[in-house]
């Protein structure tokens, strides 16, 4: 049978994605990824120079994605499937190229745990994401901003006289461009996927990149790769290296034999081929495996404590069964950043298919039998020489156009290129696909203006990266140039001038809210509570004045009034804080966020009962961030009983 690719469309229940948070994200990114001090004493010397090298301080330019909700609907998504006499490859272009699904055909087995919804939550860096499938994450330590957003795609001709589908797309966290070719021969067993990350800049830039690959969480499920060692991570965040595979009297190649959500890096020596697989109680399931250049594999599991269980269930249906993940990576662990040097490219390919192996070995006790019999399958299906071989004839494939196009990603890209003047053969970055967010930037590249909107809406996002500065710093000094160039500054980390400029921009300011919203972020960070809180409060007050209703206000209201209610609340300023609830929409105070603060507002006021009704009653926080515990930190000032199951989502053992 040979290759095919065709458009289809996929229809699943779906909570739609809702707006982006129009607030530019000023505070560090609260990073559960973070590296406790302490754990840095004894680490090899290169794992220890990649952790401290360029960590990500900010998110901008790319803004929230906190719009979602969980009331799901029957709705359609545009895939491509690629299939031939053994795969069926199903692949979300328009949700950060996702392979949603691969299924064994002559088995109809699927492979891969396969999200029978889609439903957002907050795991990326930015906000939305959701669980299942293989997801391609690049930025930085975290799930990728792309990870809900559309990327290019297109046909391309591949090296065996067929086609692959290609992914592309402008990284905007680091200013990379990047390419995913999902190549299916006629006749393979396996998916190859050749990825190339290249860097267009004079200068070097820090790289992140991991491959993660959902599946299946059986009990009798193990996970095998090539080590003796791994590098455990937990959300107490502590990073030990621990032996592979029995710790603290686990097996814990065994996803459920932990209790806690934790990442198990493993150790896979240097020159060793590089592979992991997840293969059930009967010796089958799925392996991934890899050119050199991806060296890191790992291991991520929920674990079978209450907490990660409940996570489980808010990611899907109910019902639906768990999964752990799988996955490979540039460097060792994902705490650490790989230097790229200007004008260079990191490339590599990857193989995704079917694996059997003797399930007595498998499941050994004798972990080298086991390892080695993993791998003789491997070999024996696909050999390391294979795969090598694969990559080099992808790699001269890898700068041809393609012939047609599936589906358009961002904008972004096509600004950065038309005024950066890059050569990215292969990955084309048309001027046709500059869209509305692109026009005034183009327009402050092409007559040094950044240009006022024709009708009265909230900022469009902010771009930040030195060029767009320079270009702000030589334009008219108008409010909403201000504005931006105040972000931008603060995101270079000038965050006197920032201010300068916010204070200037907000003496002519017909929309005061934005840059009085700023400058409240700058105060609550310079360590004053107080005058942050007045400017909330002037900044909502503002807002409320202005709204035109739709969409866009609605967002603002609600991003600008959580906001200004969390910080009255921090400076204790009790009325300002009511006074902000009843200014709210009627629709806005039944979200969680608001039904949380009102808690706290009530409790804060001193009606505890009325506060712990609140929690009784019941309602969800869509948006609630992996590692947070604010549920359960709150539920513990309004009584001594335990916290509710739907309200425990924690991520580590009790303190």
């Amino acid at each position: 049978m040979a290759t095919t690719v065709r458009r289809a469309v996929l229809t699943l229940p779906a909570a739609p994605l809702g707006p982006e948070n129009p607030l530019p994200v000023l505070r560090a990114p609260a990073d559960a990824h973070a590296l406790d001090e302490r754990s840095r004493n004894g680490l090899p010397r290169d794992m220890a120079r990649q952790i401290g090298y360029e960590p990500l301080r900010s998110i901008l330019p790319v803004r929230l994605r906190d719009g979602y909700r969980r009331h799901r609907r029957e709705s359609e998504f545009e895939a491509v499937v690629i299939e031939n006499a053994h795969l069926r490859v199903t692949v979300l272009p328009g949700l950060g190229g996702r392979v949603h699904s691969l299924v064994h055909v002559p088995t109809g087995r699927e492979l891969l745990y396969r999200n029978p919804v889609f439903q957002p939550a907050n795991f990326a860096l930015n906000g939305a994401w959701y669980s299942g499938g293989i997801e391609w994450n690049i930025g930085a330590t975290g799930h990728t901003t792309l990870s809900c957003a559309p990327l290019h795609a297109g046909l391309v001709p591949g090296p065996d006289g067929g086609v692959m589908v290609r992914l592309w797309e402008w990284e905007r966290l680091r200013d990379l461009p990047f390419q995913v070719d999902l190549w299916l021969p006629d006749d393979a067993e396996f998916l190859y996927v050749g990825v190339r990350v290249r860097n267009p800049h004079e200068r070097p830039v820090p790289v992140y990149w991991w491959s993660n690959i959902a599946v299946p969480e059986d009990p009798g499920t193990r996970v095998l790769a090539p080590a003796d060692e791994a590098w455990h991570f937990g959300y107490e965040r502590a990073l030990r290296r621990i032996p592979v595979p029995q710790w603290e009297g686990e097996d814990r190649t065994y996803p459920l034999r932990s209790t806690y959500p934790a990442d198990f890096f493993y150790e896979v020596p240097d020159g060793v081929r590089p592979w992991i697989a997840s293969l059930d109680a009967e010796g089958s399931g799925l392996v991934q495996t890899s050119t050199a250049r991806l060296r890191g594999r790992k291991l991520f599991v929920w674990g079978a404590g209450e907490g990660g269980r409940r996570w489980q269930e808010w990611l899907t249906e109910p019902g639906t069964g768990g999964y752990a993940e799988i996955q490979a990576g540039l460097a060792r662990t994902q705490l650490e950043h790989v230097r790229l040097e200007g004008g260079a490219e990191f490339s590599w390919l990857e193989a995704y298919g079917p694996l059997t192996a003797d399930p007595a070995s498998v499941h050994g006790s004798d972990w080298a039998a086991a390892r080695s019999c993993a791998e003789a399958a491997l070999s024996a299906r696909l050999p390391g020489e294979r795969v090598q071989e694969a990559y080099e004839a992808w790699r001269g494939c890898a700068d041809t156009e393609p012939v047609e196009r599936l589906a358009t990603g961002s904008g972004w890209g096509a600004l950065e290129v038309l005024c950066g003047g890059h050569e990215l053969p292969g990955t084309p970055f048309e001027a046709s696909g500059l869209g509305e967010a692109q026009e005034p930037w183009l327009e402050l590249w092409r007559t040094g203006v950044f240009p006022t909107p024709r009708r009265v809406v909230p900022p469009g996002p902010s771009l930040v990266a030195p060029h767009w500065r320079d270009m702000l710093e030589t334009a008219p000094a108008d409010p909403l140039t201000e504005y931006h160039l105040g972000v931008a500054q603060w995101h270079a980390g000038d965050v006197a001038q920032a201010v300068r400029s916010w204070e200037r921009g907000l003496g002519l300011a017909p929309s005061r809210w934005p840059l009085l919203r700023c400058l409240a972020v700058a105060d609550a960070l310079a360590g004053d509570p107080a005058r942050a809180a007045q400017r909330y409060a002037e900044a909502f007050d503002d807002l409320v004045g202005e709204s035109r209703g739709g969409e866009p206000w609605t967002a603002a209201e609600s991003a600008l009034g959580r906001e200004a209610m969390t910080a009255l609340l921090t400076a204790g300023q009790l009325p300002a804080a009511r006074a902000v609830w009843d200014r709210l929409r009627p629709a806005l105070r039944e979200e969680g966020r608001f039904r949380l603060l009102a808690a706290d507002l009530l409790a804060a006021e001193g009606h505890v009962g009325a506060a712990r009704r609140v929690f009784e009653e019941g309602f969800e926080l869509p948006d609630l961030r992996e590692g947070d515990e604010i549920l359960s930190e709150v539920w513990s000032r309004l009584t001594d009983r335990p916290v509710p199951p739907s309200y425990n989502f924690r991520m580590r053992p009790p303190v």
